[in-house]
């Protein structure tokens, strides 16, 4: 009995974690589907691209609700199970990145579309260990405003993850299952951001932040496509 209710925690983890909440927010705000637009996610950042600053805000909150609701249900449901609790968190991330509300056949078969998954494993690890919020957001935020990547940001937060439960098992503090939730959690969040990891590689990343502000670019002489000469 308790396999098949860890099971059912499981689904309903995935099935939170695929509500659309970007796609909704932008629906609503502006009657446009986001995932026409940028890159074509459901997350935050495209949602603040497409829809505005706020709405991207609201998105990424509505999106950590969700990570964290499903790990709170694991928690009430099977509290003996650290394991399920860790699971049930990563269920919500590849709901969010796969959503099964958001299905599309393609020629290539059947595609589900979501996010890249930062935002709710912000909330699922809060679920997990709720001072946690207070250690990702603001390293995530620091590496968006300092170095300029939305991306790095990201994946930051699922290293982060990794080593605040870590650190946890280590003292005694937590269950070391809760690190496989870091683990797993970074995997598949580089797996949603190659193409971001390539364009980080070859310096053609979209710049956010305070670098965004300052990098300016300099003014080309049409004639032969070189810098003009300052005055």
């Amino acid at each position: 009995m308790e396999i098949l209710l860890a099971i059912g925690v499981l689904l309903v983890g995935y099935l939170l974690g695929s509500v659309p909440w970007g796609m909704i927010i932008v629906k609503f705000r502006t009657g446009l589907d986001v995932r026409n637009f940028e890159s074509g996610r459901t997350g935050g950042t495209n949602v603040g691209r497409v829809a505005g600053f706020w709405a991207g805000v609201l998105t990424a909150v509505m999106d950590a609700l969700k990570g964290a609701l499903a790990v709170w249900l694991a928690i009430w449901l099977v509290p003996g199970l650290p394991a399920v609790h860790a699971l049930a968190g990563v269920a919500a991330i590849l709901g969010h990145n796969y959503s099964i509300f958001l299905v599309e056949k393609t020629a290539k078969g059947i595609k589900l579309h979501g996010g890249a998954g930062g935002a709710t494993t912000v909330g699922a690890a809060s679920g997990l260990w709720w001072p946690a919020i207070f250690i990702i957001v603001p390293a995530g935020a620091v590496v968006v405003l300092v170095i300029g990547y939305a991306s790095l940001a990201t994946l930051t937060v699922g290293v982060v993850s990794i080593l605040i439960f870590a650190v946890r098992a280590v003292l005694g503090y937590g269950p070391w299952q809760y690190v496989l939730f870091g683990i797993l959690a970074t995997l598949i969040l580089i797996w949603a951001l190659r193409p971001n990891i390539k364009r980080l590689m070859n310096g053609t990343e979209r710049l956010v932040g305070i670098r965004a502000r300052r990098k300016k670019p300099a003014p080309v002489n049409e004639q032969n496509n070189r810098p003009a000469a300052q005055n």
